[in-house]
């Protein structure tokens, strides 16, 4: 499955059911840039077990404010509709496959 764009239309139906990663994130972010390939990876690895998804915090500064999302990248991981963990800044694929 590929990576899930979300706004604000899809967000709360798309993070209610299962784990969902989700990766707020900006195009003119260099560190942005350097999680993209992990969260990749992570979305054809767990794929039918975790959704993977991307909000662009640019088009969707609203969810960014509702997550209070003050750095990019931040990575929230919901457990059915609730937040169950956050890392925000670059961080190694195995600090995502933990949590998982």
């Amino acid at each position: 499955m590929s990576i899930q764009h979300l706004t604000v239309g899809n967000f709360d139906e798309t993070i209610s059911k299962g784990k969902v990663l989700v990766d707020f994130w900006a195009d003119w972010c260099g560190p942005c840039k350097m999680v993209a390939p992990v969260i990749e990876e992570l979305a054809a690895k767990y794929d039918g077990s975790v959704v993977v998804a991307k909000v662009d915090v640019d088009s969707e500064g609203a969810l960014a404010g509702r997550y209070r999302v003050e750095g990019i990248p931040t990575v929230i991981l919901f457990s059915d509709g609730v937040e169950a963990r956050r890392f925000v800044g670059v961080q190694p694929k195995e600090i995502y496959e933990s949590a998982l």
